[in-house]
């Protein structure tokens, strides 16, 4: 178990710098640069406890007026001021930089995940929430931010700072260098064994809950409006506290471990220490150094000391970098579901004619498939009714005629083209839908509507409306127009949410058009207004109806009755209606009857 954790821990590890060097790669100069300046800045520290050991030497070997003593302790003085302030200068270009470099590198890894995930199929979305998604992506950018400090100004100079010491050191008596380089070298592997082995994989499942609790918190936030309908603000506090309690052990022992982590680093600081400073005594018993080599021995080991107690937080913030990267970098990995082949072109639709070609399709794990050998023709301008009780297949059929499914066998064709050979966006984009319950964007009502044409005029958006019956309400409102319609359309009533769909796709005049029932759940005022739009909106359009209430079908040119993924019965609400025991005349029945009883019961 500990073997396949480690394993695991490695290969996100590993997943996540191959990441990060594809984006370094993007900005080759601007990388070398910025590992030059931080090279050069810290050699200047490198260099800082020599000349601080020969300016102690200048001092004690003569008074200030012997001429020999004070040009030596001028010359280091003059050196010790020189390399501090290049060092100013190299660490402001290394920041102003690393700003540049990292700034760039955290646009482009938010714009190509948002690239990525508006890009999921379907299915992806429905299985994943909003808000988790929206704190994996950043969550990972400023942990990026966090990676690239680590790594470039912080766990760089202090390698160098210690390669540069411990041969320094070794010039001078390599005894030193080798206690330092071991010292080291030892401190550092103890440290990383700590971080990865024994906080990594705590703090992984830290991250893990606090994605979880992202994702609760959106959740219950975008569904307030059913929390207030049923008076459960309480439910939902004892919700997210338990999902918080689990939040806050996985948190607190992730830092309990980072804390311990912290102490034996310190332990060890303080063996090397003694090491050091117990040697450069024994040389200068034995005259082996002078008070300026044990400035230098000193000043070299307290410097080399910050780093490597810097080290260990370098170390932690690595690996919090790396934990906090994971995900988002799972999110660039894995595949898209529905993908667009290599060169695929845009599709030209002109009439709208729909064939389905010995089409097999099941989701996802499912062995038994929903669709085998499925096949059916729609004309071009031909107004077609799906019919048939749920799960029956009839939104499959609408949903693979979109290509949000990839199919297991068979062809979908529009006017005698291949639906899987164009690219996705094009043929959507001339695909008009008009969903049971429209979503829309928490922005102004003409751009909803314009979202079908993002070039459209005021004039094409308002004759949009007036053909949706949707003008005089917009018209009506203090804002018109620019008015915000809230998160989801939240502001508007569902009869409005519904003619401003309608509207947009009126905008998008496209030559296929879905209808899925959108009067189902109106009050009669907005199902006339809408029944009306709709019937414009059909007018030499090829039409599929998703038929929930029968009364809406009626004088549809032919209706597609579902059962089971096959097509059970097929023809006009005349035809159909007369067929005895058919599955459409019963369905219709049961509607009649039930709207029968509820004359009475309201009459009554």
């Amino acid at each position: 178990m500990a073997f396949t954790r480690f394993t695991a821990r490695n290969r996100a590890f590993r997943s996540v710098f191959r990441f990060s060097w594809d984006h370094w790669k993007k900005q080759p100069v601007r990388l070398a640069a910025l590992l030059l300046t931080v090279l050069l800045s810290t050699l200047a520290d490198v260099l800082t406890p020599l000349y601080s050991g020969r300016l102690v030497d200048a001092v004690i070997s003569g008074a200030a007026s012997d001429d020999v003593a004070w040009n030596a302790a001028m010359a280091a003085f003059m050196m010790l001021m020189a390399l501090s302030f290049g060092a100013i200068i190299l660490r402001h270009v290394t920041f102003m930089g690393i700003v540049s470099l990292t700034l760039k590198m955290m646009s482009d890894i938010a714009a190509a995940a948002f690239h990525h995930i508006q890009r999921f199929s379907s299915d992806w979305h429905a299985n994943s929430f909003a808000g988790s998604t929206v704190r994996k992506v950043t969550r990972g950018m400023w942990a990026l931010d966090l990676l690239n400090d680590t790594l470039l100004v912080a766990l760089f100079p202090s390698i160098v700072m210690l390669v540069g010491s411990t041969a320094l050191m070794a010039w001078y008596w390599p005894m030193m260098g080798v206690i330092i380089g071991l010292g080291s070298i030892a401190f550092i592997a103890v440290t990383v064994s700590l971080s990865l082995g024994y906080v990594a994989p705590m703090a992984s499942l830290a991250n893990s809950w606090d994605t979880r609790l992202g994702g609760a918190l959106a959740d219950a936030v975008s569904c307030n409006t059913v929390v207030k309908a049923f008076g459960a603000e309480g439910r939902e506090d004892a919700r997210l506290a338990k999902v918080l309690r689990k939040w806050e052990n996985r948190t607190r022992r992730t830092w309990s471990r980072g804390t311990l982590n912290g102490t034996a680093q310190g332990a060890m600081l303080l063996v090397l220490r003694a090491a050091v400073i117990g040697f450069a005594l024994l040389l200068w018993a034995r005259g082996q150094a002078t008070a300026g080599d044990i400035t230098f021995v000193l000043t070299s080991f307290f410097i080399l000391q910050g780093y490597l107690r810097e080290v260990g937080m370098h170390i932690r913030n690595l690996q919090r970098s790396i934990n906090d990267m994971e995900e988002l970098v799972a999110i660039h990995a894995q595949p898209l579901g529905v993908e667009d082949r290599p060169g695929a072109k845009p599709i030209r639709i002109t009439e709208g004619e729909i064939e389905f070609r010995d089409v097999t399709f099941h989701y996802g794990a499912h062995r038994a498939p929903l669709y085998e050998g499925f096949s059916v023709n729609i004309a071009a301008g031909e107004r077609v009714g799906l019919v048939g009780h749920s799960g029956s297949g009839k939104t499959t059929f609408i949903k693979l005629i979109q290509r949000l499914h990839d199919l297991n066998a068979g062809e979908i064709r529009i006017d005698g083209q291949n639906i899987a050979d164009f690219t996705q966006a094009s043929l959507r984009q001339q695909i008009a839908i008009v969903q049971q319950e429209p979503i829309l964007f928490h922005r102004s009502l003409a751009e909803n509507i314009a979202y079908a044409r993002p070039g459209a005029t005021q004039r094409d958006i308002e004759e949009a409306a007036r053909l949706a019956s949707a003008h005089d309400f917009i018209a009506a409102l203090p804002k018109g127009y620019g008015t915000l319609v809230g998160e989801r359309g939240v502001k508007l009533s569902g009869g409005e949410r519904q003619r401003v769909a309608i509207a947009r796709a009126f905008l998008a005049d496209a030559p296929i058009l879905i209808l899925d029932e959108a009067t189902s759940s109106l009050d009669s005022e907005s199902e006339v207004l809408i029944q009306q739009a709709m019937e414009r909106l059909m007018t030499g359009r090829t039409t599929l109806v998703v038929a929930h209430r029968l009364s809406t079908v009626r004088a549809l040119d032919r209706l597609l009755v579902f059962d089971r993924g096959r097509i059970a019965e097929e023809g006009d609400h005349g035809a159909l209606i007369r067929v005895k025991g058919g599955i459409y005349r019963s369905l219709f029945e049961r509607q009649a009857l039930e709207l029968t009883k509820g004359l009475i019961l309201s009459e009554g």
